[in-house]
């Protein structure tokens, strides 16, 4: 945007930095997108006190997420988009109503950028009048001493409630199998979730920066709810891209099917690598999705764009080792992201194949709502650019409840009794994190 003011300043540490945010204009309607430093988490993006805001609900019958997201008009938008969304796509599926808002979104001008690789922290904006004011503000902070706080919280994994036992977790994992047999699907992600109630007031910034420790991850962050959406907040520590558009219109998912733990003692780490890259039934379950992945960017897509260039790559972070594919497509004239979004939602990687019957099975079987969990933050900035994560590995905060969830993808060889060990050691380092 040639009317974009933009002044860079030296690197500050970044909690220091969001913390003194938080003391000036308060944490509603806070917007913090992280990373961890690789090559997809280099760029941070902070923003507060919106000038602008909506929110949907699944009682709002005549507000459809995906027309707001259309009209949205520009700036730099950034919110989250829960999973069933999709409500307003596939009439089909009985979609469970979700306490937490189906969409929160809002713009913020002026936004700190922050480049991790370079040390270089930018302020940029529309409005000079904010776009001074922040940056003076900054430069106010340049002489202060950032002392680390060392408060932490300390939830006990026996405050956790479970929606399903492990047992009933593999009795429906014993169904989706008998699903399969029966030519009703080929693949769906069952998930299960906890929750706990909070006595007193704890900060989402707090319960993330102890996440943080434990899981950074390249698609994490904060995202503090305002106006209709107040005391709601999303906290995310997702190694997982959803979709991504440039302004040229080329687009770009990264679906990740397949898991294994991590282990502190070297070759044991590698063997459960090494059993990851060569498990038969991890690779048919990632080229599945990977399969349903390209029919969806397909029916937006020019024909021919749609490529694999990178299939069933290891990704190992400091809880897990992930299978990683990629897609990549260019969008057909006059479609937008909005298009791609409505196209794609929501994301196969944490619904199944074939999609909508799959979404259909999951419904009967999963007790609660999974709300934001499986959908996304999303982020348009102030070229138009679009990119989203998927919200797995995460928090929800709503009032005084908080709440975590875990899926596993079903396939035929599965085994489930391993499904629901898997769905446990993917929930416990996020509840051991907030242990201590």
């Amino acid at each position: 945007m040639n009317n974009l003011l933009q002044k860079e300043f030296k690197f500050i540490n970044i909690i220091y930095l969001v913390k003194e945010l938080i003391k000036e204009w308060g944490e509603d309607g806070l917007i913090w997108l992280d990373g961890d430093n690789s090559h997809e988490g280099k760029l941070i993006k902070i923003g507060t006190n919106p000038i602008k805001q909506y929110c949907c609900r699944d009682t709002d019958i005549n507000v459809n997420p995906f027309n707001l997201l259309e009209n949205l008009g520009p700036g730099h938008w950034t919110g989250w988009l829960a999973y069933e969304a999709a409500s307003w796509i596939e009439k089909s599926v009985d979609w469970k109503p979700s306490e937490m808002a189906t969409m929160w979104i809002a713009s913020h001008d002026p936004i700190i950028k922050i480049d991790l690789r370079k040390k270089i922290l930018r302020v940029e904006g529309l409005n000079q009048k904010s776009f001074s004011s922040m940056c003076q503000w900054i430069s106010s902070l340049k002489e202060k001493r950032y002392e680390e706080d060392n408060r932490s919280i300390s939830l006990p994994i026996n405050s956790w409630e479970w929606d399903t036992s492990q047992d009933e977790f593999s009795e429906n994992v014993i169904k989706i199998k008998r699903l399969i047999t029966q030519g009703d699907i080929f693949q769906a992600n069952l998930t299960t979730g906890c929750s706990t109630k909070i006595n007193e007031y704890i900060s989402p910034i707090d319960l993330y920066l102890q996440l943080k420790k434990r899981s950074p991850a390249p698609f994490s962050g904060v995202i503090i709810g305002n106006g209709e959406a107040k005391g709601e907040s999303i906290i995310s520590t997702s190694p997982e891209r959803f979709l991504k558009v440039s302004t040229q219109g080329y687009v770009e998912t990264r679906p990740i099917k397949g898991t294994r733990p991590r282990n502190n003692k070297i070759n044991i780490d590698a063997d459960m690598a090494i059993e990851l890259l060569t498990s038969q039934k991890d690779r048919a379950e990632n080229i599945m999705i990977v399969d349903l992945l390209r029919n969806d960017l397909g029916r937006v897509c020019i024909p021919g764009t749609v490529q694999t260039p990178l299939l069933l790559n290891l990704e190992s972070y400091a809880n897990v080792h992930h299978l990683t594919s990629v897609i990549r497509g260019k969008l057909k004239d006059r479609k937008t992201w909005v298009d791609l979004l409505y196209a794609s939602w929501p994301g196969g990687s944490i619904s199944g194949a074939p999609k909508v019957r799959a979404c259909q099975r999951l419904q009967e079987l999963e007790k609660q709502p999974r709300g934001p969990y499986c959908g996304s933050i999303i982020n348009i900035d102030w070229d138009g650019s679009f990119d989203s994560n998927i919200l797995i590995r995460s928090l929800f905060m709503k009032d005084k409840i908080l709440r975590a969830h875990a899926g596993c993808g079903i396939v035929a060889d599965s085994n489930p009794s391993n499904e629901a060990e898997e769905m446990k050691w993917k929930l416990l380092p996020i509840l051991k994190a907030l242990e201590n």
